[in-house]
């Protein structure tokens, strides 16, 4: 049953990628409308990731101690400023300076949103887990169609308005929802010591897979279809159909995650993705390269949701949004290296090198979590309290 936190926080969640989305489809119009290069489009970007980054290892952990409301409302507030002046801008100056408020209010408010809906219901956290990221997903997919939208009749900054605005409305409910703001003991202002727990040190290297494989995915999709002759539509196409699966499958995804061992569904989800992505560099076409992808997210459409399941699991209610804010940053750091890294394999190596040395990071990052995953491998189930403070050596 979807409860009123997870309904709100959700509905936030999606905001905040619809946001995302919207900037990334508009990018080719700020260039042509106001002469901005690629170049400084990609400082934009990157400004954003670099921003998210630094929030969730240094402001998310402020969550657990006993702020977790004022953080999401803090790092909403930003997002919704950030936003503002990234559509109302431009210039690259303002478009840098909004972006880098929007990053950091994503990155301080999504780890503290996660911990609100994990203890809301810590019995069923795969599905509260899930039912955020197939709203994630989701209002990233809507973004671009909210863009084409709204730009072409009323402009610009008319999506990040409407966003902006839709945001401080549920920023509003936010605001008002019964949230328990207990604090744990003697909680560490930062959540470096959790790099001592092995367990954790488990999710951080399956969570890290499975966004170097999204920074794979994500910088090598459009060209590669490109250079295998596709249409224009059918990469669109596959990038909206990709996320589709999520959307519809991705609290069924978290439940499962849960019943059956977040270890294990992520390790048996990696290694199918591991093939698909060695797949896509060695078919021979569009048509096959798109078929193999609509195995891939079906896949990733009830394993994906795993690695912040285990990390739900592992850590006890105290250090939710520590743990959250830790691998999400860490996630977003290996997304950005690896997307680098492919494209310059791609550019100067081919396609099927590019895709297979992807293959081989995943395939070192998750193998390393499940040999460190070994003592909790079975984990599975309701939490309980006795559960989650997993000794620093398992």
């Amino acid at each position: 049953m979807l409860r009123r936190p997870l309904i709100v926080l959700g509905a936030l969640t999606a905001l905040m990628s619809a946001g995302y989305g919207a900037m990334f489809a508009l990018l080719g119009d700020y260039r042509d409308r106001y002469g901005i290069p690629e170049s400084q489009l990609g400082l934009v970007i990157g400004t954003g990731f670099l921003s998210g980054f630094v929030s969730q290892l240094l402001v998310a952990p402020l969550a657990d101690r006993g702020s977790a409301r004022r953080v999401v409302l803090i790092g909403s507030a930003a997002y919704f400023g950030g936003t503002l002046l990234m559509g109302t801008s431009t210039t690259v100056g303002p478009m840098i300076a909004g972006r880098l408020v929007m990053g950091l209010g994503v990155g301080a408010a999504s780890p503290a949103m996660k911990r609100i809906v994990i203890l809301a219901d810590r019995a069923h956290l795969g599905h509260s887990l899930g039912v955020l990221l197939a709203l994630d997903v989701g209002g990233f997919a809507a973004g671009p169609a909210l863009a084409a939208g709204l730009a072409g009749p009323f402009g610009l900054k008319a999506p990040f308005v409407v966003i902006a605005t839709a945001s401080a409305a549920v920023m509003v409910l936010a605001a008002r929802l019964p949230l328990g703001e207990a604090r744990g003991d003697r909680v560490p202002r930062l959540a470096f010591d959790l790099l001592g727990q092995r367990a954790f040190l488990a999710t951080l290297a399956l969570g890290c897979s499975v966004f170097a494989m999204i920074g794979v995915f994500d910088a090598l999709w459009s060209v590669a279809m490109k250079d295998l002759g596709a249409a224009r539509w059918l990469s669109s196409l596959g990038i909206t159909l990709f996320a589709l699966p999520i959307v519809l499958f991705g609290p069924r995804g978290g439940r499962l995650a849960q019943r059956v061992g977040p270890f294990r569904l992520a390790v048996l989800g990696l290694a199918a993705a591991t093939v698909c992505m060695t797949s896509y560099g060695l078919v021979g076409s569009a048509v096959a390269m798109f078929t193999v992808a609509m195995v891939h997210s079906t896949s990733d459409a009830f394993t994906v949701s795993s690695t912040s399941v285990a990390a739900g699991m592992v850590v006890g209610a105290e250090r939710q949004a520590s743990a959250q804010g830790m691998m999400g940053g860490a996630q977003t750091l290996t997304a950005g290296g690896v997307s680098a890294a492919s494209g310059w394999l791609y550019q100067h190596h081919g396609r099927s090198t590019a895709y297979v040395a992807g293959a081989a990071a995943m395939t070192a990052m998750w193998v390393a979590g499940a040999v460190l995953a070994r003592p909790v491998w079975r984990l599975r189930g309701p939490v309980v309290e006795a559960r989650t403070a997993v000794p620093s050596g398992a």
